[in-house]
């Protein structure tokens, strides 16, 4: 295998864009590999042997070959500096994470909603950002350039994402959060992160709407 981790994912994988802002930002040689539509699993072992629970994201790294998202973040932030000096800053840093995780989650679930329900659910994905989610970082970034502790974790570069992601839906969002609008600037100018965000990168642009059938296999244990 070349060096660097190998990346295996869906054309679509709902927590997979946390994952690879993780990689940009700590500059991790990574290669992909891309499955082009949902893998039709079987019983034989032998076929999906690496995948633990027959399921897609799996990073091969140092040796190991590790499933389910945040376990794959985890062992990343722990490997590369980015998940605080302590247990306490690391309980801070998993708080913030899991929130954002549960936001998008619901914009991840928005996409999929049938049209007379998606305005609806519009407004409510910005009426908690608004009120829930975007206050709480806002707070924790009113004195300091980080969520948590004195340097960049994961718990940074996934807000960056968060924000992104939440003004390619509402542009204005960030209005009234004057720290979190700050706090956007200075992680697009690090330098490894404003190349991640540059045209032809590896960060996926907003939604197709072609891709929304997939979408809606893949996450499709929402609703059994």
């Amino acid at each position: 295998m070349r060096s660097g981790s190998a990346f295996h994912k869906r054309t679509v994988q709902p927590t997979w864009c946390y994952t690879r802002s993780s990689y940009q930002a700590i500059n991790v040689p990574l290669r992909i590999t891309k499955y082009c539509a949902v893998p039709r699993l079987d019983n034989n072992a032998t076929t999906y042997g690496a995948l633990m629970f027959q399921q897609v994201p799996l990073v091969e790294i140092d040796g190991m070959q590790l499933v389910q998202s945040r376990a794959i973040m985890n062992y990343i932030a722990g490997k590369y500096n980015l998940y605080g000096k302590d247990l306490k800053e690391r309980a801070l840093i998993d708080m913030y994470t899991e929130g954002m995780i549960d936001l998008l989650d619901v914009i991840m679930l928005w996409a999929i909603e049938t049209p007379e329900n998606k305005q609806k659910q519009l407004s409510n994905i910005e009426q908690k950002a608004k009120e829930r989610f975007m206050p709480v970082f806002e707070k924790g970034l009113a004195n300091s350039d980080f969520l948590v502790g004195n340097q960049l974790s994961r718990a940074d570069v996934h807000l960056l994402e968060t924000t992104l992601t939440l003004q390619e839906i509402f542009p204005t969002i960030l209005s009234t959060f004057p720290k979190i609008q700050a706090f956007q600037e200075r992680m697009k100018a690090l330098p490894r992160i404003s190349k991640f965000l540059q045209p032809g990168s590896a960060r996926k642009p907003p939604r197709d709407e072609d891709l929304i059938p997939t979408l809606k296999e893949v996450l499709s244990h929402y609703y059994k």
